[in-house]
């Protein structure tokens, strides 16, 4: 339920070009803003089908790097749900590390629930001529072909790219080692028109010196890429993306729970010269 692709939704909106006010923190080359966020977590909606009553907690989505040294991102999702018989306490926990200049992409991410080891997954791939290869270590060893596909980072300056362009719907299939590593994921977005926060938006006011600068409204729906028509999309994530890559407002769609993510605490990293 609470997978690895939940770190490709959050980097969508969180490590985007940036430029302005912004350029204090972001890398030269690509405007990357190393930061660490974190998110306040509550359950929105659930249908009765979930059999969740309750849910809370915290979301903290540390980037860093440069393009000349990759990029890391270290993420951990921390929840406990209420089903109304019992309490439980996940705990996912993903680290990857992306090298735009190779084309390569590490990945390793352990599920726990109630403090107890549920998976790990961990791997690496690389962009071929053909496709993507996959060399997986866990939870099995083994190597897959998959079809050409883009890495986080460069899905992510993909979509700020075209934001920028004005183009506010397209697709691009991404690889991000999510479930069992093994298989790449299909993704529509659209982006909405800047705006600007309203006056007194306590989220927007935990931005600190951005709080006022204008946002584009981004929503990412992701499909299995063996779905064939009209396919529900696995989940769906919506946040507000400011151009330095900081977001906010997060809204995280399962289907048959909706979770919010309120932004509690932001830190700015200096950004990494290249050498």
């Amino acid at each position: 339920m609470f997978r690895s692709a939940i770190v490709t939704a959050l980097a969508a909106g969180a490590c985007f070009a940036g430029s302005g006010t912004t350029s204090a923190f972001a890398t030269p080359a690509t405007g990357l803003a190393p930061h660490r966020a974190v998110y306040d977590l509550q359950l929105k909606d659930a249908t009765e089908r979930s059999g969740i009553v309750g849910m809370y907690g915290r979301m903290v989505y540390e980037f860093n790097g440069s393009p000349c040294d990759g990029y890391t991102v270290s993420f951990r999702f921390v929840t406990q749900i209420n089903t109304g018989e019992e309490t439980r306490l996940t705990d996912q926990q993903t680290t990857t590390y992306e090298d735009l200049k190779s084309g390569s992409f590490r990945f390793l991410t352990r599920s726990f629930t109630d403090e107890k080891l549920d998976k790990e997954v961990r791997g690496s791939a690389r962009e071929e001529k053909e496709g993507v290869s996959v060399d997986l270590t866990a939870p099995d060893a083994k190597q897959v072909d998959l079809a050409a596909s883009r890495f986080p980072t460069e899905h992510m300056l993909e979509v700020i790219a075209r934001a920028k362009k004005g183009e506010r719907f397209f697709e691009s299939r991404i690889f991000d080692g999510s479930d069992s590593g093994d298989k790449t994921l299909m993704t529509t977005a659209v982006v909405g028109k800047k705006e600007t926060p309203k006056a007194g938006d306590p989220d927007a006011d935990k931005a600190g010196g951005f709080s006022s600068e204008a946002v584009w409204p981004v929503s990412i729906a992701y499909y299995n890429d063996t779905s064939e028509g009209d396919a529900l999309p696995v989940y769906r994530m919506s946040f507000k993306l400011y151009e330095n890559g900081i977001t906010r407002d997060l809204t995280m769609d399962y289907g048959e729970f909706v979770l919010s993510g309120k932004l509690a605490k932001l830190e700015m990293f200096k950004a990494q010269d290249c050498k």
